[in-house]
């Protein structure tokens, strides 16, 4: 996926009420851009920054420039933009180009189940039970290669998994996959200290049968990409 228009670089100054954020680009205009992340950005969101905007002249929109990258010092991306991994996956799935999940003749999105929610996507008319995709945007990483989930308390992925799980226990095929946007991943587990409640849920979902996927993404200025599967690693 290729951003619509070339990205430039900004160094952040505060990001605030969440889908806001302060900037200041090369010239030293200052700008505020819109941040399509509602989650706690951890270790994302440091003033100083050196982050990526896209700038689009829609006059419908309020705000000329969305943040779409963070730059680390390693030269490593991080994408904050929640949004992308269900375009990413979306003609990746349809395509059967998801090890894992190929072999699919249909794809339905936001198909409701559940009490009160709805799946990412539904996969139907393969050889196998039908497939409940639920996708979660990984962006935390607190060591070295290792990324984790969530990045704080998400009482609604608990509740995701618990809807999976139900899945899974009336025979159905409930996949949890998780998709790292950062460039420097090479495995990913969760965040057990920040939100032990997610981590409960997780292990009840497993042990009921939902299936783990993860995949990790090639992102620069000039787009984002799948890349290969990650191994995930259970606390």
């Amino acid at each position: 996926m290729r951003f619509q228009t070339p990205l430039m670089p900004a160094t952040l100054i505060r990001r605030y009420k969440r889908f806001l954020a302060d900037a200041r680009l090369e010239d030293g205009a200052e700008i505020t851009a819109h941040v399509a992340n509602p989650g706690s950005m951890l270790g994302l969101a440091d003033p100083g920054t050196r982050i990526w905007l896209e700038r689009n002249d829609d006059p419908r929109r309020k705000l000329r420039y969305a943040w779409r990258l963070v730059e680390h010092e390693t030269g490593a991306f991080t994408g904050v933009d929640t949004a992308v991994p269900n375009r990413l996956l979306r003609p990746a799935l349809a395509a059967g180009q998801v090890a894992g999940l190929e072999g699919y003749a249909t794809l339905r999105p936001e198909v409701r189940y559940g009490e009160k929610s709805r799946v990412d996507f539904l996969l139907t008319g393969g050889a196998r039970p039908d497939a409940w995709v639920e996708v979660k945007s990984v962006t935390l990483s607190r060591q070295p290669g290792l990324a984790e989930f969530p990045d704080s308390v998400t009482a609604r992925g608990a509740r995701h998994l618990a809807d999976l799980a139900a899945m899974a226990q009336a025979g159905q095929r409930a996949v949890m996959l998780y998709l790292v946007q950062r460039s420097d991943a090479r495995a990913v587990t969760l965040a057990a200290d920040l939100d032990p409640g997610y981590a409960r849920a997780f292990a009840s979902a497993t042990a009921a049968g939902v299936e783990v996927l993860a995949l990790g993404c090639r992102l620069d200025p000039e787009g984002i990409r799948i890349a290969a599967p990650l191994p995930f690693h259970a606390p």
